[in-house]
């Protein structure tokens, strides 16, 4: 078939949009165009991207680049139009009145997020913000064929009839065919590898460690949202122990993650995170890293046996358990293992992407 992605918040980088949705389909044999972030238009491992300027505010994403998104999709008669963003749900109403197939893609627990973003106002405004997305997200599963969610408890806001669970699990294949890097490590390193963000529980690690010492390095790869969060951190005592590395692509960052001892994912206890299912776990696991994670209910449910636990807003608790981990090879070893199993057998991309192969083949059959 002819398939469109389409995306006006997130850049080609994506891992779950264009390395695992996107790829995988082209893979499958499908026609497939994103429509992107991007600074040119090109194919990429048979993917034709169709590059959208980056924005240079959040108004002009929201409406002037969603305009373009909606122009170009249109421009592509596709058999199927799947989009990933909540203010293109418009523009997926309107290729599904068109007479279009349309899959909407939920990364997020929408309302929950923005309950965390302060930019959008006082508490009272959120919520009246974040009550208003439930209502468009619900009018908009009437009429979409198909709603991927990326976690299933986000799977419960939606119709079970139209709804299938795809999760960001880890492309074994990428990350056992990533390359080794020649990179100085004098001692054993402790990687946190996303966005570097203050919700995120970074300031924590790095003051953690403080109490670590010169026992161990911790390296920071991604982004920061704010120079200002960059700032504050760089300020505290601690940052001596830590090499920040920057941005790296998606091999790059397996690379790395080869090269350490220990993976950390520390969110802090905000609505959203709760029972969000991020990728660093289970790219971690399959880089045969013992983790240490927010103790939230929900994620011990899940990884109990592969992980340690931590309150992810104790610099202290963290430090205990990285110490933990750096006094004990054997147990280091033990959740390395387990977690590859784990993530081997239940939570890798070769096994989600037959979901995602499934859904396409049922479109086609309508």
């Amino acid at each position: 078939m002819k398939v469109c992605h389409l995306t006006s918040v997130h850049p080609l980088n994506d891992t779950r949009i264009f390395h695992k949705e996107c790829k995988s389909l082209a893979q499958a044999g499908h026609d497939v165009t994103l429509i992107i972030q991007h600074n040119k238009d090109e194919v990429i491992d048979g993917v034709r991207i169709i590059g959208l300027r980056e924005p240079r505010n959040r108004f002009e994403r929201i409406f002037w680049v969603t305009i373009k998104v909606f122009y170009y999709a249109l421009k592509q008669k596709a058999d199927v139009y799947h989009f990933h963003d909540l203010e293109l749900i418009p523009a997926g109403l309107v290729l599904k009145l068109l007479g279009n197939k349309v899959i909407f893609d939920v990364h997020e627990n929408s309302p929950q997020d923005i309950l965390n973003k302060e930019w959008f106002g006082p508490l009272w405004v959120r919520k009246i913000v974040a009550f208003g997305v439930s209502i468009i997200e619900k009018i908009g599963e009437v009429f979409f064929d198909v709603i991927i969610v990326a976690r299933p408890d986000i799977a419960e806001h939606f119709n079970r009839a139209k709804t299938r669970v795809i999760t960001n699990a880890a492309i074994l294949e990428v990350i056992d065919g990533a390359p080794d890097i020649s990179v100085e490590k004098q001692k054993p390193v402790i990687i946190y590898a996303g966005n570097l963000t203050h919700i995120r529980g970074i300031k924590e690690i790095v003051q953690a460690m403080e109490i670590i010492g010169d026992k161990a390095e911790l390296w920071l790869l991604g982004n920061w949202d704010l120079e200002s969060f960059k700032r504050e951190c760089e300020k505290l005592a601690s940052w001596r122990y830590v090499r920040f590395l920057g941005y790296k692509s998606v091999q790059e960052v397996y690379s790395y993650m080869k090269k350490c001892d220990i993976g950390i994912v520390t969110f802090l206890p905000a609505p959203n995170h709760l029972t969000t299912l991020p990728n660093k776990p289970f790219e971690y696991m399959a880089c045969r890293l013992p983790v240490i994670m927010s103790n939230f209910e929900y994620w011990r449910g899940i990884f109990n046996g592969c992980a340690l636990f931590v309150d992810p807003k104790s610099p202290q608790q963290i430090a205990e358990r990285i110490n933990a981990l750096l006094g004990n090879g054997d147990l280091r070893a033990k959740l390395g293992s387990v977690g590859r199993k784990f993530v081997e057998q239940k939570y890798s991309w070769e096994a989600e992407r037959k979901k995602l192969f499934e859904v396409y083949e049922n479109l086609g059959k309508l």
